[in-house]
């Protein structure tokens, strides 16, 4: 994740047009949905609504579409044509699946569109389309859309291929001999909404709602701290938590005991674990929380350490809400973080009533 310091050095150099930071980062304009290099001659955005990334891939996989003006997938200086030609290919149908007749047709050789792909961007140009279709995907279901709509307006015809689709975009690895490790990823159905799973064979890394914007990313930061394959399938983690979250839906579970791998700095990991004692049914501000860990001046780090839990509803970061009583913000959506502390309530009410 990107610092907050780095995040307005950034966005300086962005409302100066500074080039020597051309290639450092990529700006994403939430208001607008498109992404551009530093340089961007737009009229440039408010910082809230700027959202930076180090790679075009990123931002691609965040739902941002390349922007017209500085065309960030072009080289600053200059670009091949086949690599300009099938760009603006994608853009003209984003949605399309690319096979080896559609580069016959545009009279380009499949293996030159990979190879200059990889060397401007690092990756290959289908790696790109890709990504471009899942973006899409990731923008349908962030809207509202239902998961299975957005397969179909993504050219997928079966769940299973949008899934799989969807797990390799998420991080699907090179040859596993180039890794120390293995991590399984697996698609969770919940009353909520899809949520992804992703573990070894004994803890559970990561778990989040498939609509929250940015997990392409924090995926991508998974695999490369723990220097992992991640590839679909499962493990005794997945299994127990999807058994746990069936339970906790239905109310008849108040904590979960599948196994986690908290990874973050020791501060963050103060906050998580102070988060775990937060009794199900209640809630507590950042306030409270900043002053439980001896830490009062912390609020701000508390927030931001909130926003960066990995492992949702295990770790209840929807317990926290404003020193007034607003819930604030949440990376599943104010909706679900309503339903959670109201689910929650009712639990807890239930269980005191049995005791």
């Amino acid at each position: 994740m990107i610092s907050h310091k780095l995040q307005t050095e950034y966005y300086k150099a962005l409302v100066e047009k500074r080039a020597d930071y051309e290639g450092v980062f990529f700006v994403g304009v939430k208001t607008t949905g498109v992404f551009c290099r530093p340089s961007c001659p737009a009229r440039k955005p408010k910082f809230e609504n700027c959202e930076f990334f180090e790679t075009a891939e990123q931002a691609l996989l965040s739902s941002y579409r390349p922007c017209k003006r500085c065309k960030p997938l072009s080289h600053p200086n200059s670009v091949s044509e086949v690599v300009k030609m099938l760009v603006e290919a994608v853009e003209e149908n984003p949605e399309k699946r690319w096979k080896d007749k559609d580069f016959q047709q545009l009279s380009v050789d499949a293996s030159t569109a990979r190879r200059q792909f990889k060397k401007r961007f690092g990756m290959t140009f289908v790696e790109y389309a890709r990504a471009r279709r899942m973006g899409l995907a990731m923008k349908e279901i962030r809207s509202g859309a239902k998961v299975i709509d957005a397969q179909h307006v993504t050219g997928y015809e079966s769940a299973s291929g949008f899934r799989d689709a969807f797990s390799k975009i998420m991080g699907s690895a090179p040859a596993c001999s180039e890794h120390n490790t293995v991590l399984k990823t697996a698609w969770i159905d919940t009353r909520l909404g899809p949520m992804i799973g992703i573990s070894d064979e004994k803890e559970l890394h990561l778990l989040e709602f498939v609509d929250r914007r940015g997990l392409e990313r924090e995926v991508e930061r998974l695999r490369h701290k723990t220097k992992s394959a991640i590839i679909p399938g499962t493990s005794e983690p997945l299994r127990s938590i999807e058994k746990e979250l069936d339970a906790y839906f239905n109310g008849n579970l108040s904590a979960f005991t599948t196994p986690i791998h908290m990874s973050g700095s020791p501060f963050q990991r103060k906050v998580w674990s102070e988060l775990k004692r937060i009794p199900i049914g209640e809630t507590r501000s950042y306030t409270e929380v900043a002053q439980n860990i001896d830490q009062p001046d912390a609020v701000r780090a508390v927030a931001r350490a909130n926003g960066c839990n990995q492992l949702a509803i295990i770790i209840p970061c929807h317990r926290v809400i404003r020193a007034n009583g607003d819930l604030a913000g949440y990376a599943g959506g104010l909706n679900r973080k309503k339903w959670l502390i109201e689910h929650e309530r009712k639990v807890a009410d239930k269980k005191g009533q049995l005791g």
